[in-house]
């Protein structure tokens, strides 16, 4: 491989059928090692087997709004005069 002022590691690649066969435990290696994998097929790629993208921590969302919004009234009470709802004409 010649490469121009850049370094690219040449990506894994194996064969649909070993895939099939070897499925979980490469998913479960690119998964650790963070190392993408190409899938080919009578040797032309088809599908790439790539990590996933982080996920924001979902520790992060108590406390988010905070300040962005404002109380009107009476939130735990009903909402509004007694005989105004049907419901509640008994």
């Amino acid at each position: 491989m010649i490469a121009d002022h850049v370094s690219v590691p040449d990506m894994e690649r194996i064969p649909v059928s070993k895939f099939k066969a070897t499925c979980l435990a490469l998913v479960q290696r690119v998964k650790r090692t963070g190392r993408p994998v190409t899938i080919t097929r009578f040797g032309e790629p088809v599908a790439e087997v790539v990590p996933a993208r982080r996920r924001a921590s979902r520790s992060g969302w108590l406390g988010a709004m905070a300040g962005r919004a404002k109380i009107a009234g009476d939130v735990v009470g009903p909402p509004g005069r007694r005989g105004e709802w049907a419901a509640m004409r008994r």
